[in-house]
């Protein structure tokens, strides 16, 4: 029998797998392979060394299924047009991808396999609807989120998919490569070790973590999520982003808590359906994932430079407490606190008014959770060039936030090490995570601000009063 290609991408699970659902129903045998293709190459560090943890995972769950994982390396397009000729496959399935980067690479993979004469098809399970799917009275897209969260919000999620008890496999399998050889940890040198401990790797784990979510933390989620310092948020972004759980189960969870009497759950539904509204805007407006999405920004006078100022924000030495504790967690465990997001990313692109891009590509090397949709909105929101964005005059304080969200000051003390007599386990941990280039060590003294608070707010109302659009 020809055999059908799962062309495995972000979906590292076999439950509530729509694509592999779709190549199991295709009939005959199964290929599950993934390609280290032209995108892949291009991830961060932190992404990439993250993802091919994942890729290991799943690895493993296929071999507990019958099956194999394939692995191979090259342009996605010639990869699999080889692999097709090599097998005598003459289907291909895969989950849809949105961002404009997948969107190309994957018209070209179609466009060849339709010349080879075979059955290729993209199949949605990313998201929990079709960007396209929800639209205005008018017709056309959404650019504000509070009236799409009102379009979606009563629309029917389809239900979850269960594992296959067992995946059909070929005779004979194709040569793969060998994981390690790629080399994915490269990047991340001595940093890969200390991040290790704080990940939540496979599809098993991602579903414990809601469990445990749903169970223990939801129905304080929105009196608590704003506090760094407390573990109230699901941290299920990690899993989302590798596609080890589909949004559909997230959203069945939480719609269950609502029924239960967890009348905070519809926050988290909330964070769900904002992940939608991203992919919502990169598909109809793709230009938001490089671009200023409002216009007249790129006339805007953003630093686009290294300078003194962005290397210390980068180290997390910027003499602002709050946003060095946040950076300082990053390194650490590849995550950054939602509210604290939001801090570093108002205080580099208003305080030292320099361009979100900055922002943009350094959390595409460090997060484990990096999303392209997700990282690109949430900077041009904060830097306010894009949409349904935080306004110019509003200038978060990291001062007066601290006082808020970390008024015991729990938050800064896990994670900062300078100046404390007994510096916390974690907080040192970020001199064995960053680069040994550039020479921290505890022992220094804490730096006084780059810019204060007061200073950088000025500055930015200036700034933002004199621009020309």
């Amino acid at each position: 029998m020809e055999p059908v290609i799962w062309w495995v991408r972000k979906d590292l699970r076999v439950s509530d797998n729509p694509a592999l659902h779709a190549a199991i129903e295709a009939g005959g045998p199964v290929l599950p392979v993934f390609i280290l293709d032209e995108v892949f190459e291009t991830y961060g560090a932190c992404p990439l060394w993250r993802f091919g943890l994942g890729v290991a995972k799943l690895a493993e769950t296929l071999e507990a299924k019958g099956a194999r994982l394939i692995l191979r390396r090259g342009r996605a397009e010639d990869v699999m047009d080889a692999l097709v000729r090599e097998t005598g496959a003459r289907s291909v399935r895969w989950s849809r991808a949105y961002d404009p980067d997948q969107v190309a690479r994957d018209k070209a993979v179609k466009a060849r396999l339709d010349g080879l004469g075979v059955d290729a098809k993209s199949v949605p399970g990313h998201l929990l609807f079709e960007p396209w799917s929800i639209a205005t009275g008018q017709g056309g897209f959404y650019r504000v989120y509070t009236p799409f969260w009102r379009a979606a919000k009563d629309k029917p999620v389809r239900e979850l998919l269960p594992a296959p008890a067992r995946i059909p496999a070929p005779e004979v399998w194709p040569e793969s490569d060998r994981l390690a050889d790629w080399g994915l940890d490269a990047r991340m040198r001595r940093g890969a070790s200390v991040v290790l401990p704080y990940t939540c790797v496979g599809e098993d784990a991602a579903r414990d973590r809601l469990d445990r979510f749903i169970d223990e933390r939801v129905a304080r989620y929105q009196s608590e999520r704003d506090l760094p310092a407390v573990p109230a948020t699901s941290k299920l972004s990690e899993n989302l982003a590798w596609g080890e759980i589909s949004p559909a189960a997230l959203w069945h969870a939480g719609v269950r808590a609502l029924e239960d009497g967890k009348a905070e759950a519809e926050i988290f539904l909330k964070e769900v359906v904002w992940r939608e509204f991203a992919y919502h805007l990169v598909w109809h407006t793709p230009h938001i994932t490089k671009d200023n999405w409002r216009e007249g920004w790129d006339r805007f006078p953003w630093n686009t430079e290294d300078t003194d100022e962005v290397v210390a924000w980068k180290q997390g030495r910027t003499g602002i407490r709050f946003v060095d504790a946040a950076m300082r967690e990053m390194y650490v465990t590849g995550h950054m606190h939602n509210r604290s997001r939001m801090i570093v990313a108002s205080y580099l692109t208003k305080h030292l008014l320099s361009h979100w891009k900055i922002g943009l590509d350094w959390f595409e090397e460090c997060l484990i959770d990096w999303d392209p949709a997700s990282n690109a909105m949430g900077w041009q929101w904060s830097a306010g060039s894009g949409p349904d964005a935080t306004p110019y005059f509003r200038v978060f304080n990291p001062e007066t936030q601290i006082e808020k969200f970390d008024k015991q000051g729990d938050y800064v003390s896990r994670w900062i090490a300078e100046d404390y007599a007994n510096p916390s386990k974690t907080a040192l941990s970020y001199f064995d995570a960053v680069p040994e280039s550039w020479g921290l060590s505890a022992s220094d003294p804490y730096p006084q601000p780059i810019v204060s608070a007061a200073e950088g707010r000025a500055r930015a109302l200036q700034a933002y009063e004199a621009r020309d659009f």
